[in-house]
């Protein structure tokens, strides 16, 4: 099929590139012209494995290509993804503007193209949009004379550091349509995809959008639920490890993302959980539990900072903190909501030292904090002349490092683990013989 896709943002650019790699005309479409020298120059503005290698294979078979120009990519589309931001206003509420404009560019190019029949030419929104947003999209093109464009929902479940396997080996294929033939035409797009476990599931466009929300807020609640416990086994002195293997091993709670840390980040989770209760809200109703999440979530992302502080009594300045890892999670250079930036920003604030490593998203740290911290090429060179270090983000590099020259490197040997990797009974006998003091989350 002929398709376009609007946006080449971590979204839009995993969705063309792999909507190619199963045969289909993609062209992407950016108005951003730094974005698009990156993407003709055959290198990508984000990190993704494996991303960059299907990017380079697509352009060199001719199924892929990038453009600014809207007009004639959709002209040629039987498949228009929208796939924009969709940025969170200070009320919580998602701002549309950049949804709305790219209808409007739509609705321009194609206003006096002939009506087809159901299913000829579609406009899928992929972007994470408000229930309701559907409607609002269909009533907009009509106003602008293209009521004969059928509108689609195909919301998307992608882990950065996993896009590519997420969207080739998909859960579940959700889509939102108002007639089968639109269902239809998305069956057979995504046909390479799906399989018996791997289910098309076709509903409304409202329970579509819905699902992104419900989702992303159930994986968020498991994400706060299990901080909340961590920091209660900080105050009783139980492990929060023995607790989740307690928990996990029931078949109705099951391990995945019950793993305790300094809060989660992305550009999904928080602005998604904000969204969802600032619908609820504009309807009157209480979410009351997403509220307590989105609230332990920012309490959380304090907690590194609160237990570095406790540790040196108080008395930051002049001491030298490094951290290692900077992006929200590991396989990602994305540092939006990041929890390490709001210790970077409390470490700063009371005159700390800050020396710094992340493989992937030292540039864009740098991009905000300038030359106030000092930016490692290595983890170790980051340890040199620190008094602590912390771990943020757990890299698999980080995994096993070599502890004695950790403590050759520290002024102090203490380790605040924010993501309890070092927990394991090996690891914490052989931190003990070199005197380390490791703290983790929830670990008593």
């Amino acid at each position: 099929m002929n398709v376009a896709v609007v946006g080449t943002g971590y979204v839009g650019l995993v969705t063309g590139t792999c909507l190619a790699d199963t045969g289909n005309t993609v062209v992407c479409v950016d108005n951003d012209p730094k974005k698009l020298a990156i993407l003709n120059d055959n290198r990508i503005p984000i990190y993704e494995p494996g991303l960059l290698e299907l990017v380079q294979k697509n352009r060199t078979a001719g199924r892929l290509s990038f453009t600014n120009d809207l007009a004639a990519a959709v002209r040629k589309a039987r498949l228009i993804f929208i796939a924009v931001g969709t940025p969170e206003l200070p009320t919580g509420h998602v701002d549309l503007k950049y949804v709305n404009s790219v209808v409007d560019g739509i609705a321009s190019a194609l206003r006096e193209v002939p009506a087809g029949k159901p299913g000829e030419r579609i406009v899928v929104i992929k972007s994470t949009v408000p229930p309701g947003t559907n409607r609002v999209v269909t009533d907009r093109l009509a106003r602008l004379g293209c009521s004969h464009l059928d509108v689609a929902n195909n919301p998307e479940f992608l882990k950065e550091g996993a896009a590519i396997d997420d969207f080739m080996k998909p859960d579940r294929v959700v889509v939102g349509v108002r007639n089968s033939a639109v269902g239809s035409v998305l069956r057979e797009l995504y046909a390479p995809y799906i399989a018996p476990d791997r289910p098309f599931l076709e509903m409304t466009p409202e329970s579509a959008e819905m699902t992104k929300y419900a989702a992303n807020s159930m994986l968020a609640t498991k994400i706060s639920f299990i901080n909340e416990i961590a920091n209660l086994c900080d105050a009783v002195g139980a492990d929060v490890n023995a607790v989740r293997k307690g928990i996990g091993h029931d078949h109705r709670i099951g391990f995945e993302f019950l793993a305790p840390g300094p809060g989660y980040g992305g550009s999904c989770f928080p602005k998604d959980v904000k969204g969802i209760i600032a619908v609820a809200r504009r309807l009157q109703l209480a979410m009351r539990v997403l509220e307590a999440v989105d609230e332990t979530n920012d309490g959380q992302k304090e907690v590194l900072f609160t237990k570095i502080h406790a540790h040196f009594d108080g008395q930051l300045t002049g001491k030298t903190i490094a951290v290692w890892g900077l992006a929200f999670k590991p396989r990602t250079d994305d540092v939006r909501e990041a929890p390490a930036l709001s210790l970077l920003d409390s470490l700063l604030a009371h005159d700390a030292q800050v020396r710094v490593f992340d493989p992937e998203a030292l540039a864009n740290v740098r991009a905000i904090y300038g030359d106030r911290i000092f930016y490692a090429t290595g983890a170790l060179e980051a340890l040199d002349g620190a008094d602590a270090l912390v771990v943020v983000t757990e890299w698999s590099e980080f995994r096993n490092p070599n502890f004695a020259d950790m403590k050759r490197r520290l002024k102090t040997p203490v380790i605040f683990d924010g993501r309890n990797l070092f927990a394991s009974p090996e690891q914490e006998r052989v931190l003990e013989s070199l005197g380390f003091s490791c703290v983790g989350i929830g670990r008593g």
